[in-house]
């Protein structure tokens, strides 16, 4: 019987583990970034976050109402 040869990707260290790398770190916080503003979209009809120094609520129909200016300019 032939021994199955374990795959082992770039990503993998020979014990199993993943590397953690600065790439991998960037794209899983961006999409649970994404899931989190979606999610919490649906929950309560709108985000808060900042644009053009402006910290802003952000409602599920597109409007846009600014809550403080944060003086980032």
């Amino acid at each position: 019987m032939a021994k199955v040869k374990k795959h082992i990707s770039r990503q993998t260290t020979s014990d199993g583990f993943s590397y953690l790398t600065k790439r991998t770190l960037v794209a899983k916080a961006k999409s649970a970034g994404k899931f989190a503003a979606k999610s919490a979209m649906t929950t309560m009809g709108y985000v808060v976050t900042v644009k053009d120094g402006w910290l802003v609520k952000q409602y599920s129909d597109g409007n846009i109402e600014k809550v403080q200016d944060l003086g980032l300019k």
